[in-house]
């Protein structure tokens, strides 16, 4: 069982976890792991919070399960508190699924059943992003631009468009080039031009980059641009929130702070905040409504808007609400960032620091001045990753196996300052360590 770990973290560390509380792990031998990235940037409230575990228990016993189409008290109260205090009002209709790759799924199927229904039955094409990640069924591999995750399964995946990434550090026009950000926009229209407009369903992307290629930053005037040439094409915009949701970057979506309002969106790891599998698909009404018109619907999932993670994801959000923890956020990752700025903002070896609210992204490269990157075969994410664990702290491995070298940190919005102290000061250790074991 103890060789069954992530691919980032080596076969020799075993990782036997007894218990976790707050923000720590702890091992079975008495050793902890302060977790600096909530796991898969999933923790937003911290472990152990026992009001969670009661409400779920609480549904467990009085609704174990039923089919997702049938109201439960839990279900309803889960979707009146997004509609009423989380989702943007135009978002107006739920469908709730167990997982990010089943929402993504969902998600990008919705929006073609959407046109099958108004009888647009031309658009079948689904427009992704270079670097990017939506899951693992082979629909959301094939949308999203994870190199190293599509490998082998080339032949079962659905042919798929891509457009470039905003990506300022390494712009075709220049690293930090001041318009990146229109170049990426205008190189999706011509994308659409050259298909087809009348034969695109949707355009899919992360209104944040998460940890496929670390917290890359869209720039300022990408998504209104996107956001008008969709409107213009007649092109649904399906928002990925998985990761970036939910207060996880200061915001209650990410969406947030580029004035993007998408026909769809998905959004789910901060939903429960690892206490249950529950992810979201919201929609808006415009969407929804040829559906409804000829009797249609989305096909559920067996496990979608269980009960009890329905119970538990309504208390996470009540406590989120309750401890305005949205705002902690925001704070907490001004201060993780001045932190990593301080540093880390000249280490030779770290090209850049980007990400919002308690979402951070560093890539790692051998040469900080032409952005050389490390051999690949060096496995430098993974080597960074077994440093912070031997010094006790826990590092979120990211990339696409094209973009690569990429660390994460995305830890609870109850980290305390001492905490963001030594998860700055951990990664600087890490990444000094691994590159003076490169060089030996």
């Amino acid at each position: 069982m103890s060789d069954a770990i992530w691919p980032f973290v080596p076969a020799r560390f075993t990782i036997d976890l007894s218990h976790a509380e707050g923000r720590t792990l702890h091992l079975k031998n008495g050793g902890t792991i302060l977790d600096a990235s909530g796991g898969a940037i999933v923790s937003n409230i911290g472990h152990g919070r026992r009001e969670v575990a009661d409400a779920a228990a609480a549904a467990m016993v009085s609704m174990t399960y039923a089919v997702p189409p049938f109201v439960t008290p839990e279900r309803e109260r889960l979707v009146e508190r997004l509609r009423g205090s989380w989702l943007p009002p135009h978002l107006t209709r739920v469908w709730l699924a167990s997982g990010g790759s089943e929402a993504g799924d969902a998600a990008i199927k919705l929006a073609i059943q959407h046109f099958q229904a108004k009888g647009e039955t031309e658009r079948t094409k689904i427009i992704g992003r270079e670097i990017s990640y939506h899951g693992t069924t082979a629909l959301t591999l094939a949308v999203g631009g994870h190199v190293a995750r599509k490998t082998g399964f080339e032949s079962v995946m659905p042919h798929v468009l891509h457009a470039p990434t905003p990506y300022a550090l390494r712009s075709p026009l220049g690293r930090d080039h001041p318009d990146f950000d229109i170049h990426a926009a205008r190189a999706l229209e011509d994308l659409i031009l050259r298909e087809g407009p009348e034969t695109i369903a949707a355009f899919v992307g992360e209104p944040l980059n998460g940890s496929s290629g670390g917290a890359i930053e869209p720039g300022p005037r990408y998504w209104p641009m996107v956001q008008e040439i969709c409107r213009r094409h007649g092109i649904l915009i399906v928002s990925d929130e998985v990761m970036v949701g939910f207060g996880r970057t200061g915001k209650r979506f990410a969406a947030e702070h580029y004035g993007l309002e998408p026909d769809i969106m998905f959004a789910g790891k901060g939903l429960a905040g690892g206490y249950a599998p529950i992810v979201g698909v919201f929609a808006t009404d415009a969407v929804v409504a040829p559906l409804a018109a000829k009797g249609e619907a989305l096909m559920f999932y067996t496990y979608g808007g269980h009960p009890a993670a329905c119970a538990a994801a309504d208390k996470v959000l009540e406590i989120m609400e309750r401890e305005e923890l949205v705002k902690r956020a925001a704070e907490k990752g001004e201060a993780l960032g001045a932190r990593l700025s301080a540093l880390l903002g000249q280490h030779p070896n770290v090209a850049e620091l980007r990400g919002r609210g308690l979402l951070r992204g560093i890539e790692i490269v051998k040469d900080r001045e032409t952005l050389e990157p490390f051999p690949l075969e060096a496995q430098v994410s993974g080597r960074v990753v077994a440093a912070g664990l031997r010094e006790g702290v826990f590092f979120y491995g990211g990339g696409t196996g094209a973009v690569r070298d990429i660390i994460c940190i995305g830890p609870a919005f109850t980290v305390e300052d001492s905490e963001l102290d030594r998860i700055a000061e951990t990664l600087k250790v890490a990444i000094d360590k691994t590159v003076q074991s490169m060089k030996g």
